[in-house]
């Protein structure tokens, strides 16, 4: 029996198929791949997700999940999101990659930050247009400030020492 739309959404009600979904949504595929990588396994009463487990894998573990997270970004710019609110996706996904290199500490923090799911959220917030520009550009010159801060300690340093 071939199923025709009507039938379809008779036994599935409130299922949206592609072509009728809202102008405000992220397309289904992103919501799938954020959740794949986030949330698909139930450990206790947390969820993690394949960004986690693929994250154990030394060196290019955590290269490989930002790899993925970043065509969540690019399905963003294709989108036509704000550049702030590409710059923050960017930066969750940044934040996650880095702390990601610390061993073990590192794998527990990716499995809480959940950048992939953020940035979702961002994705959709940012298509309705209740996404804060002005509050994205903060948080990314924050991020700026505070890595150039800390990257200028040991350069202090070393000039301290050279003084002595």
């Amino acid at each position: 029996m071939k199923r025709t739309r009507e039938s379809y959404q008779s036994v599935r009600p409130g299922v949206l198929e592609p072509e009728v979904l809202p102008p405000d949504a992220p397309d289904p595929w992103i919501e799938k791949l954020a959740w794949l990588m986030d949330q698909s396994i139930p450990v206790g009463r947390w969820r993690i997700g394949l960004d986690g487990i693929i994250g154990l894998v030394p060196g290019l573990g955590d290269l490989i999940g930002a790899a993925i997270s970043a065509v969540i970004v690019a399905a963003g710019v294709r989108a036509g999101l704000p550049r702030s609110a590409i710059a923050r996706m960017v930066a969750n996904v940044a934040i996650e990659a880095v702390v990601g290199v610390v061993p073990f500490l590192g794998d527990l923090f990716d499995m809480a930050w959940k950048a992939n799911t953020r940035n979702v959220e961002i994705f959709r917030e940012a298509l309705k247009g209740k996404r804060s520009r002005a509050r994205d550009s903060a948080f990314v010159a924050g991020l700026v400030l505070a890595l150039a801060a800390i990257l200028s300690i040991p350069i202090v340093a070393i000039v301290l020492l050279l003084q002595l």
